[in-house]
């Protein structure tokens, strides 16, 4: 199965001048471009959502394999490419308050696809939720503040955002060809040099009877755990740690549960965990106060394992943090190689693109 997922990276300061921004539009349009041709816009989205190719890619147009820009810039510049473009591929959503204007955008663009309500709406949803299960249900620690949603005509997407936690950026990336569950295992694998020692997993496998009690405690009314609530001694969330948690759950902040908001959830009876998320004002709070119930009523632990699995797009040369995967290298040398080559672009600049390959090749 093809593995996307999450890749870490410092944060460098800068931005790229506008001399070298108009040229990665300029490289990244003409691969682009070759790439839709030769295999199709649905190949285009599943190799965007690839993050060893994603970075192949960003590295090819310009930037250095730990580089920040990687996301912000690369993306920067494709969606003023595609959009300005009849390839049947539009990038909506950006960084900072342009992330916010995702939805308007998704319903613009795909306006012009003449795509029918339900799957405009569809779209809409996947782009909302993709963010609020990674700065939700994943507690990593990481605040989004990149956030764009690439999709086709076809209705085939793919999510790439990036949060933001001391200098360090990780990127997040969905597929919509490998999510049967929003909640449940949406990425197909994680990239991170980074690993946190607490993390609230509430998408893990280890965490479906978390889940479940979740719904379970909203469905079946809140008032019913008031009473564990209203104990002197057991008022607040540090209280549950004291008195019924390991020393590993010392990574939660101390708030009290929210109950007008649970009571209010219950009015509305979700039907399972993905809808409990998406119901507007359940938050980070929220979903890690029911997470903590579970566990101390009815003894289910869900997962506090960093969901991290790879690291970097491709390894490192020293070995460091893990081999290089020649495989997977070679595969995107290829792809790159091929679009170049193939270009509607300079001499010029093939050429330079192909020597910034190979020394991203050799490293």
């Amino acid at each position: 199965m093809q593995k996307t997922g999450i890749v870490n990276l410092p944060l460098h300061g800068g931005k790229a001048p506008p001399w070298l921004f108009r040229r990665m539009v300029k490289l990244s349009g003409a691969i682009t471009e070759v790439l839709i041709y030769e295999f199709g816009k649905n190949e285009f989205i599943r190799r965007i959502a690839n993050p060893f190719w994603f970075q192949a890619l960003a590295c090819t147009i310009g930037f250095d394999w730990h580089s920040s820009g990687t996301t912000t810039t690369t993306l920067g510049a494709l969606k003023e490419v595609l959009n300005k473009s009849n390839l049947g591929i539009k990038i909506a959503g950006g960084k900072g308050a342009i992330s916010r204007k995702a939805p308007k955008e998704i319903e613009r663009f795909a306006e012009e696809f003449d795509m029918s309500t339900n799957k405009i709406k569809r779209l809409i949803y996947s782009s909302k939720m993709s963010a609020k299960v990674d700065n939700s249900c994943i507690q990593d620690k990481y605040q989004l503040y990149h956030h764009c949603f690439v999709f086709s005509e076809d209705g085939k997407w793919a999510v790439i955002q990036q949060g933001m936690y001391e200098r360090y950026a990780r990127r997040y990336h969905w597929l919509s060809d490998n999510i049967n569950s929003f909640v449940n295992e949406p990425h197909d694998a994680i990239c991170c040099d980074r690993k946190e020692n607490k993390v609230l997993d509430m998408t893990a496998n280890e965490s479906e009877e978390v889940r479940n009690i979740s719904v379970d405690i909203v469905r079946d009314n809140p008032k019913h755990i008031e009473k564990y609530l209203k104990e002197p001694e057991q008022k607040t969330l540090q209280s549950f740690e004291t008195l019924s948690f390991r020393p590993r759950h010392s990574i939660i902040n101390q708030e009290k549960i929210n109950i007008e908001m649970l009571k209010k959830t219950y009015e509305l009876q979700p039907r399972n965990y993905e809808e409990l998320v998406s119901i507007k004002g359940i938050g980070p709070k929220t979903i890690r106060s029911l997470a903590l119930i579970s566990e101390l009523i009815y003894g289910k632990r869900a997962s506090w394992k960093d969901p991290v699995k790879f690291s970097f797009a491709h390894g490192g040369k020293d070995g460091y943090p893990y081999k290089i995967s020649r495989r997977h290298y070679d595969k995107s040398i290829s792809i790159l190689r091929s679009a170049i080559e193939n270009a509607k672009i300079g001499m010029k600049d093939r050429l330079y693109a192909i020597r910034r390959l190979n020394k991203f090749y050799r490293g």
